[in-house]
């Protein structure tokens, strides 16, 4: 399976101090057809809700239903390239337009 751009996706992270990873959301940013669908992998940016640290780009979501998310949380810009077979879930369709027609 593949994933668009602007998807919210479940992904196992992984800890860098241990051999462990956590089920996280994380953002697509990379378009299906030119990037995704071709090589079988996506670019993704960690979406977090932790709220000691933040990061000089980190963005709010501020629509918490309409992404499908829990907690307040931040597109962080970590980004990182994962293969889409190991993305667990797809959460929602991210919508940039105000409108909930994703």
């Amino acid at each position: 399976m593949t994933y668009n751009c602007y998807d919210i996706v479940k992904v196992p992270f992984p800890f860098t101090d241990r051999q462990s990873t956590k089920t996280r959301p994380a953002l697509v940013l990379s378009d299906d057809k030119a990037f995704n669908s071709r090589i079988g992998h996506s670019v993704m940016a960690m979406i977090t809700s932790t709220k000691h640290s933040g990061w000089p780009l980190d963005t709010r979501i501020e629509d918490l239903t309409t992404a499908g998310l829990p907690a307040p949380s931040s597109i962080r810009l970590k980004l990182f390239t994962l293969d889409n077979r190991l993305v667990l879930a797809k959460i929602r369709t991210a919508c940039f337009d105000g409108s909930n027609n994703c």
